[in-house]
């Protein structure tokens, strides 16, 4: 699965999710609720752009 990077460098990894803000392991990035954030700057969903 493709990871998603924040301009400020956090990676979203899907299959690490972000338990801490309600996304479990293995959530697809598409799955991530629309008005999910960063959990480091919180930025919006739309900023991340696909991790190299």
């Amino acid at each position: 699965m493709d990871k998603w990077e924040c301009p400020c460098g956090y990676v979203y990894d899907p299959a690490e999710g972000d338990e801490d803000n309600g996304v479990a392991p293995g959530t697809k990035w598409e799955d991530v609720p629309e008005d999910w954030v960063c959990p480091l700057c919180g930025a919006e969903k739309e900023a991340f752009f696909k991790a190299d």
